[in-house]
């Protein structure tokens, strides 16, 4: 079934909206709880033990003062070999990767508005039965709501996954704001929920796409 458009055209209407659908509620609810119970306790824990004393953030002075650090100089914790991942604590101000410092209200707008674009893709455009695309949503959800928390509670984003810390980029190249490692950006489980979200969701939108294409040259080959 197709709804007329102001054009005249017509647009596919959901025939079974996942808003109605008891699993589909139940399987995003497990998964944002279980998404955001790991990012937000995983930080607390690295803040707690992954210098040489618990770390102790001040909100008010976190956003009164655009320096404020109370991360002790610590060496980190090797979590896989061959330089491959580190555990070191950074405060962000910015968005995923610490893209954008200094622009508190705008990410918390931000993340509010995905917050809510994202519950009405899940309940109003997909169908009950799409469990990638709502495992997709919810992930988004997961971590847009744990960097939302920190953003609000704490003042700031706790960040603590360093990846290949210690690879150089080739040729003596060096990033625009002049770090010439091959990843220099520190980030947390938030941050992989969100981009692992965003590959679901254009994972599934890729194969409806291909779908509906074989579909439609299917119908074309069998019309008289």
């Amino acid at each position: 079934m197709a709804a007329k458009t102001g054009d005249g055209s017509r647009t596919p209407q959901v025939q079974d909206p996942a808003r109605f659908a008891w699993t589909a509620w139940t399987l995003l609810i497990v998964v944002v709880a279980l998404g955001l119970s790991l990012d937000l306790g995983s930080k607390q824990w690295a803040f707690e033990r992954v210098a040489n004393q618990p770390v102790q953030i001040d909100r008010a002075a976190a956003l009164a003062d655009p320096g404020y650090s109370p991360i002790p100089p610590h060496d980190g914790i090797v979590a896989l070999p061959g330089s491959l991942l580190d555990f070191r604590l950074v405060l962000n101000s910015g968005a995923v990767f610490g893209i954008g410092a200094h622009q508190r209200w705008f990410f918390i707008s931000f993340s509010v508005v995905a917050v809510c674009v994202a519950m009405f893709l899940f309940g109003w455009r997909t169908e009950a039965k799409n469990r990638m695309l709502h495992i997709g949503i919810a992930m988004i959800l997961a971590g847009a709501l744990g960097n939302l928390w920190d953003r609000l509670l704490i003042g700031r984003v706790r960040d603590f996954l360093h990846m290949l810390p210690g690879w150089k980029l080739p040729f003596g190249l060096h990033w625009p704001g002049g770090s010439p490692e091959v990843w220099p950006w520190i980030f947390n489980i938030a941050d992989v929920l969100l981009l692992a979200g965003m590959g679901l969701v254009m994972l599934d939108m890729w194969r409806r796409g291909r779908a509906e294409a074989k579909d439609r040259q299917e119908s074309l080959l069998n019309s008289p």
